[in-house]
């Protein structure tokens, strides 16, 4: 038996979250290359709490166990590439939505969602960096892929005090970025400072409709909010910069004009976590073990049981949560 947040579907569409122990056999199987992980810590995500709350149809099968990533070791493998003791990492592939996810005491995925967890982070620092951290390295390669290098001006990071956006502004720093916080809450500057930033702005600056094309400012952009704040920052960008967009907490749409890319040679670059390549996760990985702060880690990231996430899901959604939320499925 093992321990989960166990998600339901009731007959009016409404989503029920609860604490459920199960049975080792109720986890999915998988035909071949299935890999049976022992659950260390896994994470709050924003879309786990969309899962948890049934505020949007994030979860795609019922029951499910929410839990967009974790970190475990391999306790049984039909997989040749992976053998119990493994330490693993997993982020994405539609676990939490589509397969049973990370938010349990017990996992069963296929070995092609794993990536090995570098000898030089821990489990617990695995998942105090989480999706929200890999995403965030996944943005700096994208910048640094466009040519985006210190020295050429400064970067704007949006929704900074969020887990993405806090990661974003200590790797960019670490690397010598000159860089621009934008974010929604004054009193976390001092924060947002400690990491890495030079300057801390008001959301509100980007976040309603503006010019099409505006001021030169921003060699990149690392944005996970989406909307008029993508918008703005596109049009703010300087000739030949980079955009990376990973996220939508303002809105999915996006309200901008093509004068950006046809005027000044503005890239916008997309950034997906979920499906992207083994070898481009390793990459990040790699880069993340050898250069996060780890500082950094301690300040962003704050512990909480299993059992804590269901209370502290609507407070995420509600934005009263800074950086990241471990969840330690053993507490």
């Amino acid at each position: 038996m093992f321990n989960a947040l166990y998600l339901e579907q009731t007959s009016d569409k409404r989503t029920t979250a609860r604490l459920q122990a199960l049975d080792d056999a109720a986890l999915p199987t998988f035909d071949a290359r299935g890999v049976a992980v022992d659950i260390a810590f896994s994470t709050l995500n924003y879309k786990d709490c969309l899962a948890i709350t049934g505020k949007s149809p994030v979860v795609r099968k019922w029951p499910m166990v929410p839990g967009i990533d974790f970190a475990g070791t391999v306790s049984a493998s039909d997989d040749p590439r992976w053998q119990p003791g493994d330490a693993v990492i997993l982020n994405g592939w539609g676990v939490g939505e589509s397969h049973w996810g990370g938010l349990a005491q017990k996992a069963r995925v296929s070995g092609d969602w794993l990536v090995r967890r570098p000898e030089a982070l821990s489990a617990f620092e695995a998942m105090a960096i989480g999706t929200a951290g890999y995403t965030a390295m996944l943005c700096v390669l994208a910048l640094e892929r466009r040519g985006v290098q210190p020295g050429q001006g400064e970067i704007l990071v949006t929704g900074a005090s969020g887990g993405v956006g806090s990661f974003a502004v200590s790797l960019l720093a670490r690397r010598g970025f000159q860089v621009v916080a934008s974010t929604g809450k004054a009193g976390e500057a001092g924060y947002l400072q400690a990491l890495g930033a030079t300057e801390v702005i008001d959301r509100a600056t980007l976040a309603a409709p503006g010019k099409p094309l505006q001021k030169e400012r921003w060699a990149g952009v690392v944005d996970s909010v989406g909307s008029h704040t993508l918008a703005n920052a596109c049009a703010g960008t300087r000739y030949g910069g980079t955009v990376a967009a990973c996220g939508l907490a303002q809105g999915m749409e996006l309200p901008l004009t093509v004068a950006p890319f046809i005027l000044r040679g503005v890239a916008l670059v997309g950034v997906d976590s979920v499906m992207a390549p083994l070898a481009l996760r390793t990459e990040a990985w790699s880069r993340l073990a050898a250069e996060v702060d780890r500082g950094a880690i301690a300040a962003i990231a704050s512990r909480i049981g299993l059992a804590e996430a269901l209370e502290a899901a609507p407070r995420l959604l509600a934005g009263a949560v800074r950086g990241r939320l471990v969840v330690d499925v053993q507490r």
